[in-house]
Protein backbone atom coordinates (compact mmCIF):
# COMPACT_ATOMS: atom_id res chain seq x y z
CA UNK A 1 0.00 0.00 0.00
CA UNK A 2 1.36 3.43 -0.97
CA UNK A 3 2.04 5.67 2.01
CA UNK A 4 -0.23 8.71 2.22
CA UNK A 5 1.42 11.83 0.77
CA UNK A 6 0.97 15.53 1.38
CA UNK A 7 -0.65 17.80 -1.18
CA UNK A 8 0.83 21.28 -1.52
CA UNK A 9 -0.73 24.15 -3.40
CA UNK A 10 1.07 27.46 -3.95
CA UNK A 11 -1.41 30.31 -3.53
CA UNK A 12 0.03 33.12 -5.67
CA UNK A 13 -1.08 36.60 -4.68
CA UNK A 14 0.71 39.59 -6.10
CA UNK A 15 4.03 40.14 -4.37
CA UNK A 16 3.01 38.34 -1.19
CA UNK A 17 0.12 37.43 1.05
CA UNK A 18 0.92 39.91 3.76
CA UNK A 19 -1.17 42.99 3.13
CA UNK A 20 1.95 45.16 3.51
CA UNK A 21 4.10 42.96 1.26
CA UNK A 22 4.28 45.61 -1.45
CA UNK A 23 5.94 48.01 1.03
CA UNK A 24 8.69 45.58 2.03
CA UNK A 25 12.17 46.04 0.46
CA UNK A 26 12.29 42.35 -0.57
CA UNK A 27 9.43 42.83 -3.05
CA UNK A 28 8.95 44.80 -6.26
CA UNK A 29 5.45 46.32 -6.58
CA UNK A 30 6.01 46.82 -10.31
CA UNK A 31 5.85 43.03 -10.65
CA UNK A 32 2.10 43.09 -9.95
CA UNK A 33 1.40 43.65 -13.64
CA UNK A 34 4.30 41.62 -15.01
CA UNK A 35 3.38 38.20 -16.40
CA UNK A 36 7.03 37.13 -16.11
CA UNK A 37 6.77 37.51 -12.30
CA UNK A 38 3.92 34.99 -12.15
CA UNK A 39 5.59 32.66 -14.62
CA UNK A 40 8.65 32.65 -12.38
CA UNK A 41 6.50 31.83 -9.33
CA UNK A 42 4.87 28.91 -11.15
CA UNK A 43 8.28 27.58 -12.14
CA UNK A 44 9.53 27.84 -8.54
CA UNK A 45 6.49 25.88 -7.32
CA UNK A 46 6.98 23.28 -10.04
CA UNK A 47 10.62 22.91 -9.01
CA UNK A 48 9.24 22.07 -5.56
CA UNK A 49 6.87 19.47 -7.14
CA UNK A 50 3.80 21.25 -5.80
CA UNK A 51 0.48 19.77 -6.89
CA UNK A 52 -0.77 23.10 -8.15
CA UNK A 53 -0.68 26.87 -8.16
CA UNK A 54 -3.80 28.84 -7.38
CA UNK A 55 -5.00 32.32 -8.28
CA UNK A 56 -7.79 33.93 -6.28
CA UNK A 57 -10.14 36.39 -7.92
CA UNK A 58 -12.91 38.83 -7.16
CA UNK A 59 -15.16 41.17 -9.07
CA UNK A 60 -14.60 44.30 -6.98
CA UNK A 61 -11.80 46.47 -5.60
CA UNK A 62 -10.75 45.28 -2.13
CA UNK A 63 -9.75 47.62 0.67
CA UNK A 64 -9.15 51.19 -0.46
CA UNK A 65 -7.49 52.25 -3.68
CA UNK A 66 -5.14 54.69 -1.95
CA UNK A 67 -3.33 52.03 0.11
CA UNK A 68 -4.08 48.73 -1.66
CA UNK A 69 -1.59 47.24 -4.09
CA UNK A 70 -4.06 46.79 -6.92
CA UNK A 71 -3.23 45.24 -10.25
CA UNK A 72 -4.60 41.80 -10.85
CA UNK A 73 -4.85 39.77 -14.01
CA UNK A 74 -7.97 37.79 -14.79
CA UNK A 75 -6.86 34.36 -13.55
CA UNK A 76 -7.82 32.09 -16.45
CA UNK A 77 -5.99 34.36 -18.87
CA UNK A 78 -2.93 34.41 -16.63
CA UNK A 79 -2.96 30.65 -16.04
CA UNK A 80 -2.95 30.10 -19.79
CA UNK A 81 0.31 32.04 -19.90
CA UNK A 82 1.68 30.00 -16.97
CA UNK A 83 0.77 26.77 -18.74
CA UNK A 84 3.23 27.61 -21.50
CA UNK A 85 6.27 27.76 -19.20
CA UNK A 86 5.43 24.73 -17.00
CA UNK A 87 4.93 21.03 -17.72
CA UNK A 88 3.41 19.31 -14.69
CA UNK A 89 2.00 21.68 -12.09
CA UNK A 90 -1.78 22.10 -11.79
CA UNK A 91 -3.40 25.46 -12.57
CA UNK A 92 -6.37 26.46 -10.38
CA UNK A 93 -8.42 29.63 -10.90
CA UNK A 94 -11.26 31.16 -8.90
CA UNK A 95 -14.50 31.88 -10.72
CA UNK A 96 -17.85 32.85 -9.24
CA UNK A 97 -21.15 31.08 -9.75
CA UNK A 98 -22.86 34.29 -8.69
CA UNK A 99 -21.73 36.49 -11.56
CA UNK A 100 -21.10 34.07 -14.42
CA UNK A 101 -23.07 31.80 -16.72
CA UNK A 102 -22.49 28.02 -16.73
CA UNK A 103 -21.89 27.78 -20.48
CA UNK A 104 -19.16 30.43 -20.47
CA UNK A 105 -17.32 28.96 -17.48
CA UNK A 106 -17.60 25.40 -18.77
CA UNK A 107 -16.01 26.54 -22.02
CA UNK A 108 -13.25 28.58 -20.33
CA UNK A 109 -12.12 25.79 -18.00
CA UNK A 110 -12.36 23.20 -20.77
CA UNK A 111 -10.11 25.40 -22.89
CA UNK A 112 -7.54 25.74 -20.12
CA UNK A 113 -7.61 21.98 -19.57
CA UNK A 114 -6.94 21.38 -23.27
CA UNK A 115 -4.22 24.02 -23.53
CA UNK A 116 -2.41 22.78 -20.40
CA UNK A 117 -2.71 19.09 -21.20
CA UNK A 118 -5.04 18.30 -18.32
CA UNK A 119 -3.91 20.59 -15.51
CA UNK A 120 -6.93 22.86 -14.96
CA UNK A 121 -8.81 23.30 -11.70
CA UNK A 122 -11.75 25.52 -10.73
CA UNK A 123 -12.02 27.11 -7.28
CA UNK A 124 -15.78 27.57 -6.97
CA UNK A 125 -16.99 30.62 -5.05
CA UNK A 126 -20.45 32.08 -4.63
CA UNK A 127 -19.25 35.69 -3.93
CA UNK A 128 -20.58 37.30 -0.80
CA UNK A 129 -20.20 41.07 -1.07
CA UNK A 130 -22.88 43.59 -2.02
CA UNK A 131 -20.15 45.69 -3.61
CA UNK A 132 -19.51 42.89 -6.10
CA UNK A 133 -23.22 42.69 -6.93
CA UNK A 134 -23.21 46.41 -7.65
CA UNK A 135 -20.87 45.76 -10.58
CA UNK A 136 -23.50 43.49 -12.14
CA UNK A 137 -26.69 45.55 -12.29
CA UNK A 138 -27.78 44.76 -8.71
CA UNK A 139 -28.13 46.90 -5.61
CA UNK A 140 -27.28 44.05 -3.23
CA UNK A 141 -26.32 40.42 -3.29
CA UNK A 142 -28.75 37.56 -2.97
CA UNK A 143 -29.31 35.70 0.31
CA UNK A 144 -26.58 33.30 1.48
CA UNK A 145 -28.61 30.11 1.13
CA UNK A 146 -29.89 31.07 -2.30
CA UNK A 147 -26.33 31.70 -3.51
CA UNK A 148 -25.53 28.06 -2.74
CA UNK A 149 -28.74 26.84 -4.37
CA UNK A 150 -27.69 28.68 -7.53
CA UNK A 151 -24.18 27.20 -7.23
CA UNK A 152 -25.56 23.68 -6.91
CA UNK A 153 -27.57 24.02 -10.11
CA UNK A 154 -24.62 25.78 -11.76
CA UNK A 155 -22.44 22.69 -11.15
CA UNK A 156 -25.14 20.38 -12.47
CA UNK A 157 -25.11 22.34 -15.72
CA UNK A 158 -21.34 22.74 -16.04
CA UNK A 159 -20.55 19.09 -15.44
CA UNK A 160 -23.27 18.05 -17.91
CA UNK A 161 -21.72 20.35 -20.50
CA UNK A 162 -18.27 18.86 -19.88
CA UNK A 163 -19.86 15.43 -20.41
CA UNK A 164 -21.82 16.43 -23.52
CA UNK A 165 -19.09 15.12 -25.82
CA UNK A 166 -18.31 11.48 -25.14
CA UNK A 167 -14.63 10.56 -25.17
CA UNK A 168 -14.86 8.74 -28.48
CA UNK A 169 -17.16 11.21 -30.25
CA UNK A 170 -14.46 12.34 -32.66
CA UNK A 171 -14.12 10.33 -35.86
CA UNK A 172 -11.96 12.66 -37.99
CA UNK A 173 -12.20 10.57 -41.17
CA UNK A 174 -10.90 12.75 -43.98
CA UNK A 175 -11.86 10.32 -46.70
CA UNK A 176 -15.53 10.05 -45.70
CA UNK A 177 -15.81 13.61 -44.47
CA UNK A 178 -17.11 12.52 -41.06
CA UNK A 179 -15.59 14.59 -38.27
CA UNK A 180 -17.69 13.47 -35.29
CA UNK A 181 -20.28 10.84 -34.40
CA UNK A 182 -23.38 12.91 -33.75
CA UNK A 183 -24.89 10.15 -31.62
CA UNK A 184 -22.13 10.75 -29.08
CA UNK A 185 -22.60 14.52 -28.83
CA UNK A 186 -25.52 15.40 -26.55
CA UNK A 187 -27.79 18.33 -25.90
CA UNK A 188 -28.18 18.52 -22.13
CA UNK A 189 -31.63 20.13 -22.25
CA UNK A 190 -31.39 21.70 -18.79
CA UNK A 191 -34.32 23.73 -17.46
CA UNK A 192 -34.09 24.66 -13.80
CA UNK A 193 -34.83 27.42 -11.32
CA UNK A 194 -31.82 29.52 -12.28
CA UNK A 195 -30.67 28.31 -15.70
CA UNK A 196 -31.97 27.12 -19.04
CA UNK A 197 -29.17 25.62 -21.15
CA UNK A 198 -29.59 23.60 -24.33
CA UNK A 199 -26.01 22.43 -25.00
CA UNK A 200 -23.90 20.71 -26.11
CA UNK A 201 -20.65 22.50 -25.29
CA UNK A 202 -18.85 23.75 -28.37
CA UNK A 203 -15.62 22.05 -27.28
CA UNK A 204 -14.70 18.37 -27.26
CA UNK A 205 -14.19 16.63 -23.94
CA UNK A 206 -11.01 17.79 -22.23
CA UNK A 207 -8.10 15.63 -20.99
CA UNK A 208 -9.38 15.38 -17.41
CA UNK A 209 -13.02 14.96 -18.36
CA UNK A 210 -13.85 17.40 -15.58
CA UNK A 211 -11.24 19.92 -14.43
CA UNK A 212 -10.53 19.49 -10.70
CA UNK A 213 -13.30 21.01 -8.54
CA UNK A 214 -12.12 23.07 -5.57
CA UNK A 215 -14.24 24.91 -3.01
CA UNK A 216 -13.45 27.33 -0.21
CA UNK A 217 -16.59 27.96 1.87
CA UNK A 218 -16.80 26.60 5.43
CA UNK A 219 -20.33 27.61 6.44
CA UNK A 220 -23.02 24.94 6.82
CA UNK A 221 -24.19 25.63 3.27
CA UNK A 222 -20.58 25.61 2.08
CA UNK A 223 -19.81 22.26 3.70
CA UNK A 224 -22.95 20.67 2.27
CA UNK A 225 -21.95 21.93 -1.18
CA UNK A 226 -18.38 20.67 -0.74
CA UNK A 227 -19.59 17.22 0.32
CA UNK A 228 -21.43 16.86 -2.98
CA UNK A 229 -19.05 18.53 -5.42
CA UNK A 230 -15.59 19.39 -4.12
CA UNK A 231 -12.45 17.34 -4.73
CA UNK A 232 -10.27 19.74 -2.75
CA UNK A 233 -11.23 22.32 -0.12
CA UNK A 234 -9.18 25.40 0.68
CA UNK A 235 -10.04 26.31 4.25
CA UNK A 236 -8.89 28.53 7.13
CA UNK A 237 -8.50 27.33 10.72
CA UNK A 238 -6.60 29.07 13.49
CA UNK A 239 -6.11 26.15 15.87
CA UNK A 240 -5.29 22.46 15.58
CA UNK A 241 -8.44 21.58 17.51
CA UNK A 242 -10.64 23.53 15.07
CA UNK A 243 -8.85 21.97 12.10
CA UNK A 244 -9.37 18.41 13.37
CA UNK A 245 -13.06 19.08 13.98
CA UNK A 246 -13.56 20.62 10.54
CA UNK A 247 -11.64 17.82 8.81
CA UNK A 248 -13.63 15.09 10.52
CA UNK A 249 -16.97 16.79 9.93
CA UNK A 250 -16.29 17.34 6.23
CA UNK A 251 -15.02 13.81 5.63
CA UNK A 252 -18.13 12.37 7.31
CA UNK A 253 -20.33 14.53 5.09
CA UNK A 254 -18.49 13.31 1.98
CA UNK A 255 -19.09 9.68 2.95
CA UNK A 256 -22.75 10.41 3.73
CA UNK A 257 -23.12 11.88 0.23
CA UNK A 258 -22.05 8.54 -1.26
CA UNK A 259 -18.41 9.30 -2.00
CA UNK A 260 -15.18 7.98 -0.51
CA UNK A 261 -13.50 10.22 2.08
CA UNK A 262 -10.35 10.10 -0.07
CA UNK A 263 -12.17 11.77 -2.93
CA UNK A 264 -11.88 15.11 -1.15
CA UNK A 265 -8.61 16.67 0.05
CA UNK A 266 -8.65 19.27 2.84
CA UNK A 267 -5.96 21.96 2.52
CA UNK A 268 -5.86 24.64 5.23
CA UNK A 269 -4.04 27.85 4.45
CA UNK A 270 -0.64 28.42 6.05
CA UNK A 271 1.42 31.61 5.93
CA UNK A 272 5.01 30.46 6.63
CA UNK A 273 7.19 33.30 7.93
CA UNK A 274 10.64 31.74 7.68
CA UNK A 275 13.85 32.65 9.44
CA UNK A 276 17.19 31.01 10.13
CA UNK A 277 16.27 31.21 13.81
CA UNK A 278 13.02 31.74 15.73
CA UNK A 279 14.20 35.27 16.51
CA UNK A 280 14.77 36.06 12.84
CA UNK A 281 11.34 34.74 11.90
CA UNK A 282 9.66 36.73 14.67
CA UNK A 283 11.56 39.85 13.60
CA UNK A 284 10.29 39.50 10.01
CA UNK A 285 6.72 39.00 11.26
CA UNK A 286 7.01 42.13 13.43
CA UNK A 287 8.54 44.11 10.57
CA UNK A 288 5.63 43.23 8.29
CA UNK A 289 3.09 44.10 10.98
CA UNK A 290 4.74 47.52 11.40
CA UNK A 291 4.09 48.25 7.72
CA UNK A 292 0.32 47.76 7.99
CA UNK A 293 -1.67 50.92 7.32
CA UNK A 294 -4.52 50.83 9.90
CA UNK A 295 -6.93 52.82 7.74
CA UNK A 296 -6.59 50.31 4.94
CA UNK A 297 -6.71 47.30 7.27
CA UNK A 298 -9.95 48.48 8.91
CA UNK A 299 -11.55 48.86 5.48
CA UNK A 300 -10.36 45.37 4.52
CA UNK A 301 -11.75 43.87 7.74
CA UNK A 302 -15.06 45.68 7.23
CA UNK A 303 -15.36 44.15 3.77
CA UNK A 304 -14.31 40.72 5.07
CA UNK A 305 -16.85 40.35 7.88
CA UNK A 306 -19.65 42.60 6.66
CA UNK A 307 -19.63 44.81 9.79
CA UNK A 308 -18.60 48.48 9.51
CA UNK A 309 -15.69 49.12 11.88
CA UNK A 310 -14.79 52.54 10.49
CA UNK A 311 -14.07 54.94 13.34
CA UNK A 312 -13.89 52.25 16.03
CA UNK A 313 -10.97 52.93 18.43
CA UNK A 314 -7.92 50.91 17.40
CA UNK A 315 -6.91 50.10 20.98
CA UNK A 316 -10.34 48.97 22.13
CA UNK A 317 -11.85 45.47 21.78
CA UNK A 318 -14.22 44.85 18.90
CA UNK A 319 -17.73 46.20 19.42
CA UNK A 320 -20.47 43.70 20.08
CA UNK A 321 -21.01 41.87 16.81
CA UNK A 322 -24.34 40.67 15.41
CA UNK A 323 -25.16 36.95 15.45
CA UNK A 324 -23.89 35.03 12.45
CA UNK A 325 -27.49 34.45 11.34
CA UNK A 326 -27.68 38.19 10.56
CA UNK A 327 -24.62 38.05 8.30
CA UNK A 328 -25.34 37.69 4.59
CA UNK A 329 -21.68 37.74 3.57
CA UNK A 330 -18.94 35.19 4.23
CA UNK A 331 -20.35 33.55 7.35
CA UNK A 332 -17.42 31.22 8.05
CA UNK A 333 -14.85 34.04 7.87
CA UNK A 334 -17.02 36.21 10.12
CA UNK A 335 -17.07 33.42 12.73
CA UNK A 336 -13.32 32.85 12.44
CA UNK A 337 -12.53 36.54 13.04
CA UNK A 338 -15.04 36.86 15.86
CA UNK A 339 -13.78 33.73 17.62
CA UNK A 340 -10.14 34.79 17.27
CA UNK A 341 -10.81 38.22 18.75
CA UNK A 342 -12.82 36.80 21.68
CA UNK A 343 -10.53 33.84 22.40
CA UNK A 344 -7.39 35.97 22.59
CA UNK A 345 -9.05 39.16 23.86
CA UNK A 346 -7.60 41.23 21.06
CA UNK A 347 -7.99 44.93 20.50
CA UNK A 348 -8.87 46.05 16.99
CA UNK A 349 -5.22 47.02 16.37
CA UNK A 350 -3.99 43.61 17.54
CA UNK A 351 -6.61 41.86 15.43
CA UNK A 352 -5.51 43.81 12.36
CA UNK A 353 -1.96 42.63 13.00
CA UNK A 354 -3.06 39.01 13.32
CA UNK A 355 -5.08 39.16 10.11
CA UNK A 356 -2.51 41.10 8.07
CA UNK A 357 -0.54 38.01 7.12
CA UNK A 358 -3.31 35.90 5.65
CA UNK A 359 -6.80 37.36 6.24
CA UNK A 360 -7.65 34.66 8.80
CA UNK A 361 -5.36 31.87 7.62
CA UNK A 362 -2.87 30.64 10.18
CA UNK A 363 0.46 32.48 10.28
CA UNK A 364 3.33 30.28 11.48
CA UNK A 365 6.66 32.02 12.12
CA UNK A 366 9.72 29.86 12.69
CA UNK A 367 12.65 27.97 11.28
CA UNK A 368 12.26 25.55 8.36
CA UNK A 369 12.29 22.65 10.85
CA UNK A 370 9.51 24.24 12.90
CA UNK A 371 7.38 24.85 9.81
CA UNK A 372 7.93 21.23 8.73
CA UNK A 373 7.01 20.04 12.24
CA UNK A 374 3.78 22.03 12.11
CA UNK A 375 2.85 20.62 8.71
CA UNK A 376 3.65 17.06 9.79
CA UNK A 377 1.64 17.34 13.00
CA UNK A 378 -1.49 18.54 11.21
CA UNK A 379 -1.06 16.00 8.43
CA UNK A 380 -0.58 12.99 10.73
CA UNK A 381 -3.30 13.88 13.24
CA UNK A 382 -6.36 14.25 11.04
CA UNK A 383 -6.27 18.02 10.56
CA UNK A 384 -5.19 18.26 6.90
CA UNK A 385 -4.41 16.35 3.72
CA UNK A 386 -2.01 19.09 2.72
CA UNK A 387 -1.65 22.85 2.76
CA UNK A 388 -2.42 25.95 0.74
CA UNK A 389 0.99 27.65 1.05
CA UNK A 390 0.64 31.44 1.22
CA UNK A 391 4.10 33.00 1.21
CA UNK A 392 4.08 36.41 2.93
CA UNK A 393 6.58 37.81 0.40
CA UNK A 394 6.94 36.78 -3.25
CA UNK A 395 9.04 35.44 -4.77
CA UNK A 396 11.44 35.13 -1.82
CA UNK A 397 9.03 33.41 0.59
CA UNK A 398 8.11 30.75 -1.94
CA UNK A 399 11.75 30.17 -2.87
CA UNK A 400 12.66 29.71 0.79
CA UNK A 401 9.82 27.26 1.32
CA UNK A 402 10.81 25.20 -1.74
CA UNK A 403 14.52 25.23 -0.91
CA UNK A 404 14.34 24.84 2.87
CA UNK A 405 11.03 23.23 3.90
CA UNK A 406 10.24 20.90 0.98
CA UNK A 407 13.54 18.94 1.39
CA UNK A 408 12.63 18.30 5.04
CA UNK A 409 9.18 17.03 4.06
CA UNK A 410 10.76 14.76 1.46
CA UNK A 411 13.30 13.44 3.96
CA UNK A 412 10.39 12.55 6.26
CA UNK A 413 8.76 10.71 3.32
CA UNK A 414 5.75 13.01 3.46
CA UNK A 415 6.03 14.54 0.00
CA UNK A 416 6.94 13.47 -3.52
CA UNK A 417 10.43 13.89 -4.94
CA UNK A 418 9.17 13.94 -8.53
CA UNK A 419 5.94 14.03 -10.46
CA UNK A 420 4.56 10.59 -11.29
CA UNK A 421 1.44 11.71 -13.18
CA UNK A 422 0.60 14.08 -15.98
CA UNK A 423 -2.70 15.68 -14.95
CA UNK A 424 -3.86 17.56 -11.88
CA UNK A 425 -6.18 14.65 -11.12
CA UNK A 426 -3.16 12.38 -11.20
CA UNK A 427 -1.41 14.56 -8.60
CA UNK A 428 -4.45 14.33 -6.31
CA UNK A 429 -4.90 10.60 -6.90
CA UNK A 430 -8.38 11.12 -8.34
CA UNK A 431 -10.04 9.14 -11.11
CA UNK A 432 -11.05 10.69 -14.41
CA UNK A 433 -14.87 10.81 -14.42
CA UNK A 434 -16.72 9.08 -17.24
CA UNK A 435 -19.23 11.01 -19.30
CA UNK A 436 -22.71 10.56 -17.88
CA UNK A 437 -23.95 10.04 -21.43
CA UNK A 438 -21.62 7.16 -22.30
CA UNK A 439 -23.28 3.75 -22.64
CA UNK A 440 -22.41 0.99 -20.16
Amino acid sequence: MTERQLHLNAFLMGVGHHEAAWRHPRTDPKALDDVAHFQNLAQIAERGTFDSVFLADGVQIWGDVRHTAAGRFEPLTLLTALSQVTDHIGLIATASTGFSEPYNLARLFSSLDHISGGRAGWNIVTTAQDRSAQNFNRDKNTEHGERYQRADEFLDVVTALWDSWEDDALVVDQDSGVFADETKVHEIGHRGRFFSVRGPLNAVRSPQGHPLLVQAGSSEDGKAFAARWAEAVFTAQQTHEEAVAFYGDLKRRVVASGRSADELKVLPGIVPVLGGTEREAAALADELTSLIIPERAVRQLTDMIGVDLTGHPLDAPLPELPPVTDINGAKSRFELVRDLAVRERLTLRQLLGRLGGGRGHQVVAGTPEQIADHIELWFRTGAADGFNVMAPLLPSGLEEFVDQVVPLLRARKLFRTEYTGRTLRDHYGLARPASRYAAG
